[in-house]
């Protein structure tokens, strides 16, 4: 009887909260889940039922609902788009992806004319995995309201992989751990608020995606799918896709961002971001925060879609034991979609922030910097259901000094690589892709490695 109580106050303390008079049935509809589930017994559920009817049928009419301080009613509802559901005036959404994909990476065999001291293109054989693509899956939940004119907002975003990582030197994304009684990795990359309001815009403080090179791989065709594999003997939570080949990863930073209402098309962001130590250099000691931008155009002409964007990165790097340097980059691109064509164009253009990961052979390691620029082109075309794409990119890494040169005569010099892709939208939330990836890795002293990759799987969004 004590358990019967224990249910009855916490079901009907669930109703209280959310009660109007449109939700008449909806305490015997949580007994009856309640039932199936086998959380309460037969006897306990008709007693309850029986309760509840009692108590109904004895209640004087429901009062019209209050709208709260902030303009809201209690009332719960689905919402309008996702999945989640508004409460008043507050909005809990989750959204989220599942992806899994069968590759297979054919690289060369090692010898003395492949090595590439940054290449990306496999040395080692074939392999074959069973892995996620260039994104892990994620779940992120969002809880938005307004109050006092203003919109605000808590976001978080979860990004487990499905293969197992062994957590050393690179946390949840390290290199994979393809054994028995092993635990896949989870990236908490967005943790971050907003505040905004229409005519000011909005400020958002957290963690969360970088402005400098997100255009290019949020337009990036393999970001749906693979790319260059990366690891395929033993995979981590994602592959390169067109990383290095193409872009250099924008990463999820810790920030302070503003972005601006639209003015006819045009929105503008600035922040300022966590230094990022290189990872190259052995020891510094920033004092100064990072700088990013971005600018956006997104208009028609005709019937032609039309998105053109220019973004920026600056940030000084305090040595201790050597020269103190300022590494810079811009990128700039255009997306234009004429009834099923869309077409991509993307530059990038940078000194002393390296190659495929921000700070990543930025310098010589004595604080000379390193230049680096790179493109990708791309064309994807869509009839119905089935979708075909493809697309080539590189990116180019420079001595900083023939000092340099002497030293690190393997060091890369050029990634590049073409993708082949075949779409088809299964459903609403879930697409089937294949995919073919020829990547090539070239050193500065002459030294190249090449390596085919295929890939099928899925991907789901809800």
């Amino acid at each position: 009887m004590k358990r019967t109580l224990l249910l009855a106050s916490a079901a009907m303390g669930l109703l209280c909260a959310t009660a109007t008079p449109a939700m008449a049935g909806t305490t015997a509809d949580l007994l009856k889940r309640l039932h199936e589930k086998g959380i309460l017994s037969d006897e306990e559920y008709q007693e309850l039922l029986k309760n509840e009817s009692a108590e109904a049928a004895a209640a004087p009419a429901a009062p019209p609902v209050t709208p709260d301080a902030s303009g809201g009613g209690r009332s719960v509802r689905m919402t309008d788009s996702g999945v989640g559901f508004e409460m008043g005036d507050v909005t809990l959404k989750f959204s989220g992806s599942v992806n899994g994909f069968y590759v297979h990476d054919n690289g060369e065999a090692p010898s003395a004319t492949n090595s590439v001291v940054g290449g990306v293109a496999t040395v080692g054989g074939k392999s074959s995995a069973i892995r996620n693509g260039l994104l892990p899956g994620f779940l992120k939940v969002e809880v938005m309201t307004r109050q006092g004119g203003w919109d605000v907002g808590a976001h978080f975003g979860m990004y487990p992989g499905i293969n197992s990582v062994s957590y050393a030197g690179s946390g949840a994304n390290s290199p994979g751990n393809p054994r028995g009684l092993q635990t896949a990795g989870i990236d908490f990359r967005q943790t971050y608020l907003t505040f905004g309001r229409p005519g000011f815009g909005e400020v958002k403080i957290g963690r969360d995606i970088g402005l400098f090179a997100s255009e290019q791989i949020l337009n990036d065709i393999t970001l749906l799918s693979s790319g260059t594999p990366a690891g395929n003997v033993a995979p981590s939570n994602t592959t390169l896709g067109r990383i290095g080949v193409g872009y250099i990863y924008t990463d999820f930073q810790p920030q302070i961002t503003y972005t601006t209402p639209s003015f006819s098309g045009f929105t503008a962001s600035i922040g300022i971001f966590e230094p990022l130590s290189s990872l190259t250099v052995p020891d510094e000691a920033n004092k100064e925060p990072g700088f990013q931008g971005k600018l956006v155009y997104d208009g028609k002409f005709g019937g032609v879609g039309t998105r053109l964007w220019a973004a920026g990165i600056r940030q000084k790097h305090d040595v201790i034991a050597g020269p103190d340097y300022t590494s810079w980059g811009w990128d700039a691109g255009a997306k234009v979609t004429v009834g099923p064509l869309t077409l991509v164009g993307t530059y990038y253009d940078a000194s002393g922030l390296g190659t495929t990961a921000l700070n990543l052979f930025d310098t010589d390691g004595l604080g000379n910097k390193r230049d680096s620029h790179g493109f990708y082109l791309q064309g994807l075309a869509s009839f119905g259901k089935f979708s075909v794409g493809g697309s080539y990119g590189e990116s180019n890494l420079d001595y900083a000094n023939a000092a340099d040169a002497l030293a690190n005569p393997t060091l890369v010099d050029k990634n590049s690589s073409w993708v082949g892709q075949v779409r088809y939208g299964l459903t609403s939330w879930v697409t089937l892709l294949s995919e073919y990836v020829h990547t090539r890795s070239e050193a500065h002293n002459g030294n190249q490695a090449s390596s085919d990759a295929i890939a099928a799987g899925a991907i789901l969004f809800f």
